[in-house]
């Protein structure tokens, strides 16, 4: 294709300076294709990546952990910078392993992706944190934004984070541009509560998955279920498969796409990219791109002149109304069962990371146990912050106070409850318990206007629990908060 073929992209913003490609090219099967001790060679690989914008898809998506993918994208920035071509637009990822947030690790993460880019600017970091429990994710989160403040950074985004946890960082105040998430037609949580915080706060949403591994092809139509598939995107994507209802649903939904594809003269491919892309808190999509073996940019460009009427989504429609929807929100199939991943069960990956607080024997009591959380006034008013006598676990009040005992979310009741049963989850967590443990808890509200923003967040955490629960108005709070919450827990005595 010639580059009189190739228009560029009209680009959609997604921060003040700062816009994107529709179709954005995504690495992350870089990863696949350098596993088991292969690398891929950057130069050529460089070459390749260059062909993608030359094309006119010049937006870049990668991430830390893509093997060498920002190694090559580096390499394809620098082919088309001395081509004279316009820089392609970079978006990577920093997924650290829960740590202390400060400016040095922040920073030398940044300093790291801005080395292998070959870059002075990342036009946009995306943030990954694998457990909320931890709270450490909102010191990366500010250090970040102290970054896109220095220049280091063009706009900060966020990856495979819910909804609860979106408007908690929003809240916060923390300038989040977008959070990337899996969305397609097989998996449509972000079209939820997710869709509704991103209007909220003016989040865009980066979708992936779009094709589901590949799977939503003419390659598969009227095909029987494989009973082995090799890469990590169809690995991934046929657990999807099965928990929307297994392979006779998706050939459903398959075959309904098929037929709109076929009324406009396009791939099925295209007919899922652009529902997706409908979507309007969607800013772009993200197709992979399996450098060096195979390429589907002429059909990818057909999907921005593809309109969807009434009666495409009539049939779409009908056909997702077979299929179950997937499990929980968005980001939780890398942090809880079922894991909808590549590798399958993450549960040993998160049963490794260690405790977010400290539990010892309590001195005067030694078959007792307790956490802390750090806060001066545990050790100041004599008390834990959790406390397990037996099975029994007792929380508490706790409000939303961080770990530099600094009020979180002052304005927000429903992103202060957010933090709160967090770090109530943590606190059970560290002398044996789960947050499925919980038998009773009890609210505090200084407003009872704010009733129905507390009960949000407590339904998120207990919809399938349902623990007692007791909520009342209170006079006030020490601090600048508006809800105090505390709990009981009985836990295996194993």
């Amino acid at each position: 294709m010639t580059d009189a073929d190739s228009p560029a992209f009209p680009r959609t913003p997604i921060a003040p300076g700062l816009a994107v490609d529709p179709v954005i090219t995504g690495l992350w099967q870089v990863a696949d294709l350098e596993k088991d001790g292969r690398t891929l060679d950057p130069d050529l690989a460089g070459a390749e990546l260059a062909d993608y914008a030359r094309d006119g898809f010049a937006t870049f998506d990668m991430a830390d952990h893509y093997g060498s993918a920002e190694i090559i994208a580096g390499r394809a920035r620098r082919i088309l910078l001395a081509e004279g071509r316009p820089a392609p637009v970079i978006c990577t990822k920093w997924c650290p392993a829960p740590a202390e947030m400060d400016e040095a690790t922040v920073r030398a993460g940044v300093e790291t992706a801005l080395r292998r880019l070959d870059v002075g600017r990342i036009d946009l970091m995306q943030f990954h944190w694998w457990r909320y429990e931890d709270p450490r994710y909102l010191d990366a989160l500010r250090w970040l934004a102290r970054m896109v403040e220095e220049g280091l950074i063009g706009a900060l985004g966020v990856t495979n984070f819910d909804a609860a946890h979106l408007h908690l960082v929003c809240a916060e105040g923390i300038p989040v541009a977008t959070n990337q998430v899996s969305f397609s037609l097989l998996d449509r949580r972000a079209a939820g509560a997710l869709s509704q915080v991103c209007d909220r706060h003016g989040v865009r949403l980066l979708a992936y998955g779009t094709l589901c591994g590949g799977f939503l092809s003419e390659r598969w139509l009227d095909r029987p279920e494989p009973e082995a598939v090799a890469d990590w995107s169809k690995m991934k994507y046929r657990r999807f498969i099965d928990a929307a209802g297994g392979w006779p649903v998706f050939q459903g939904i398959l075959r309904a796409a098929a037929g709109v594809a076929r009324r406009h003269g396009v791939s099925i491919a295209n007919v899922a990219t652009r529902w997706v892309l409908d979507h309007p808190a969607v800013a772009a999509v993200i197709v992979g791109a399996r450098l060096g073996e195979s390429e589907h940019r002429a059909d990818n460009r057909r999907i921005l002149s593809l309109t969807l009427d009434q009666d495409d989504r009539a049939a779409l429609d009908a056909a997702l109304a077979a299929a179950r929807p997937i499990p929980g929100d968005c980001g939780d199939e890398y942090r809880r069962p079922p894991f909808l991943t590549a590798s399958g069960d993450l549960s040993h990956h998160l049963d490794s990371l260690p405790p977010v607080y400290p539990a010892s024997a309590m001195p005067a009591r030694p078959a007792r146990m307790r956490t802390e959380t750090g806060s001066v006034w545990e050790a100041a008013a004599g008390f834990s912050r959790a406390v397990r006598v037996g099975d029994r676990i007792l929380v508490s009040g706790t409000t939303a106070t961080d770990h530099h005992g600094n009020p979180v979310c002052p304005d927000d009741v429903e992103g202060q409850a957010t933090f709160i049963l967090d770090k109530i989850a943590a606190a059970i967590e560290a002398v044996g318990g789960r947050i499925e443990d919980v038998v009773r808890t009890r609210i505090y509200l200084t407003d009872i206007a704010r009733w129905e923003e507390a009960s949000r967040a407590h339904a998120r955490v207990f919809a399938n629990v349902r623990p007692a629960n007791t909520l009342v108005a209170i006079g006030g709070l020490v601090g600048p908060y508006g809800i105090e919450i505390e709990a009981e827990a009985v836990a295996d005595q194993s």
